[in-house]
C-alpha cells in the first residue's frame, strides 16, 4: 500500500470577498466553495478592505485577509501577506475593471510576488474583456500586458477569442465557464417560500415574473416595464428585487406600481436569498443592454439557470449562453414590443416553454460548480508541471 505524503497545493485569490455587495465576490466564495471537495488545496483570500475580520471562512475554509483597497494603485499588504503565510504555488486574480481600475498596478504587484518567489504562478479571471470598439484605450494597453501571466481564464468563446486577436498568446487563455450553483430550494413549497422572503399570498397574482440583479440603467428595466404594459395586468405579478443602483430608476418603477401589479425588494440579495426567490418565479426575464465592445457573463443568468425556470433574455455578449442553447427566447435589446410577444407566448405555452429549455437545463447541470472547480485545479497542476519540466 503506497504511503507517499501527497502535497498540498496552495492558492491566493485577489478578489472582493463578502460581505462586500459585488458579483465577482459571490463568484470568489461560490468557486472556493466548491473547492472544498477537492482534496488537498490550501485557499486564501486577499481581499478589499472593510469591516470583516480575518478570520477562517467557515463556509469555504479559506483564509480571509484584508489585503488592498477598491481602485487603489498601491497593492504592497498583498506582498505582505504574501510573505506572512509562506507564499503559495497559484496567485489568482479576479480580475474586474471596476475594483482593479485600468492601470496595471495588480498585474505588476503579482509579478513582483513572483518573482520573489512568493508565487510559482500567475493567474488572472478576466470578468470582463474589451473589445478596439470600445475605445477604451487604458483597458486594452492592460489586456496586450496579460501574457507576462502564466495562465488567463475567461468565461466564453467571445472573451477567448477576442483576447487572442488582441495577441494574448492562445497558450495561456483558458475557457472556464461561469459556474452555475443548482438551486436547493426547488423541492420548498410556494407558500413556505414566500414566507421565508417575507411576503404573502395575497400579493402575488397570476404568473411570477422576476427581474433579478443589481438594478442599474443597463440591466433594461423600463424595456420590461413597456412590455408588460401589453399584457392583461391579471396575468402576472412583476418582482423586482436586488440593490438600486441608479435612482432614476426608482421613477421607473413608481411610475410602473399605478399600471401593474409589482412587488419590490429594494435590497441586496444573498445568494440563499436569490435561489429562494428564482424558485419562486414562474419565468425570468434578463432584458440586459451591454455597453458597446465590452464582454462579460452574467452570474444571474448561471443562478437562474441552474433553477430550471424558463428564462426570456437579449442577444447580448453578457447572455451569449442563453442565445447558444435556447435562442427563441432571445430578442434584440431594446425591443419591447418582441419582448413583450415573448412574454405572452411563454404564459400561454408555459408547459412547451419549459420543455424547450431542456438543453439549457443540460448546459446549467454540465457546469455545475463542482466540476468547474475541478477545471481550476487541473488547470493549476497542469502550469505548475510547466514549471517543472522547464
Amino acid at each position: 500500500m503506497c504511503r507517499c505524503k501527497r502535497v498540498m497545493l496552495s492558492v491566493a485569490y485577489v478578489s472582493t470577498y463578502p460581505p462586500t455587495h459585488c458579483g465577482v465576490a459571490e463568484y470568489t466564495r461560490m468557486l472556493i466553495t466548491a473547492l472544498k471537495s477537492a482534496a488537498n488545496v490550501t485557499v486564501h483570500v486577499l481581499c478589499d478592505i472593510s469591516d470583516r475580520k480575518e478570520v477562517i471562512d467557515k463556509e469555504t475554509g479559506a483564509y480571509v485577509h484584508n489585503a488592498f483597497i477598491k481602485g487603489s494603485n498601491n497593492y504592497d499588504r498583498i506582498l505582505d501577506i504574501l510573505a506572512e503565510i509562506g507564499g503559495v504555488d497559484v496567485l489568482h486574480v479576479q480580475h474586474e475593471y471596476g475594483i482593479f481600475g485600468y492601470t496595471d498596478a495588480i498585474l505588476g504587484t503579482c509579478l513582483k510576488a513572483k518573482e520573489e518567489g512568493l508565487a510559482r504562478k500567475i493567474a488572472f479571471t478576466m470578468h470582463t474583456v474589451y473589445h478596439p470598439l470600445s475605445g477604451n484605450d487604458k483597458a486594452l494597453k492592460f489586456q496586450e500586458k496579460l501574457n507576462s501571466t502564466d495562465a488567463v481564464i475567461v468565461h466564453s468563446f467571445l472573451k477567448e477569442f477576442e483576447l487572442q486577436h488582441q495577441g494574448v498568446n492562445p497558450r495561456i487563455v483558458y475557457r472556464i465557464p461561469h459556474g452555475t450553483h443548482l438551486n436547493p430550494y426547488l423541492g420548498i413549497s410556494r407558500e413556505n417560500l414566500l414566507a421565508e422572503l417575507s411576503l404573502s399570498r395575497e400579493e402575488i397574482k397570476g404568473y411570477i415574473i422576476t427581474m433579478p440583479g443589481f438594478l442599474r440603467r443597463d440591466k433594461g428595466l423600463d424595456v420590461l416595464i413597456d412590455s408588460l404594459e401589453h399584457v392583461d395586468r391579471e396575468k402576472f405579478t412583476l418582482i423586482i428585487a436586488g440593490e438600486l443602483r441608479d435612482r432614476k430608476l426608482l421613477d421607473v418603477i413608481e411610475y410602473a406600481s399605478s399600471k401593474m401589479n409589482i412587488i419590490y425588494l429594494a435590497r441586496y440579495l444573498t445568494n440563499e436569498e436569490m435561489l429562494k426567490l428564482i424558485a419562486l418565479s414562474d419565468i425570468i426575464v434578463l432584458p440586459y443592454r451591454d455597453k458597446r465592445g465590452s464582454y462579460s457573463i452574467s452570474g444571474i443568468l448561471h443562478l437562474s439557470m441552474g433553477s430550471f425556470r424558463p428564462i426570456i433574455g437579449t442577444k447580448v455578449p453578457r447572455l451569449i449562453e442563453l442565445y447558444q442553447y435556447a435562442p427563441r427566447l432571445t430578442i434584440p435589446p431594446k425591443a419591447p414590443e418582441e419582448l413583450s410577444k415573448k412574454i405572452l407566448w411563454l404564459i400561454e405555452n408555459y408547459d412547451f416553454g419549459v420543455a424547450y429549455m431542456a438543453y439549457l437545463y443540460g448546459y446549467a447541470a454540465r457546469t455545475q460548480w463542482l466540476r468547474m472547480a475541478r477545471r481550476h485545479v487541473s488547470l493549476y497542476n497542469n502550469i505548475l508541471k510547466s514549471e517543472a519540466s522547464t
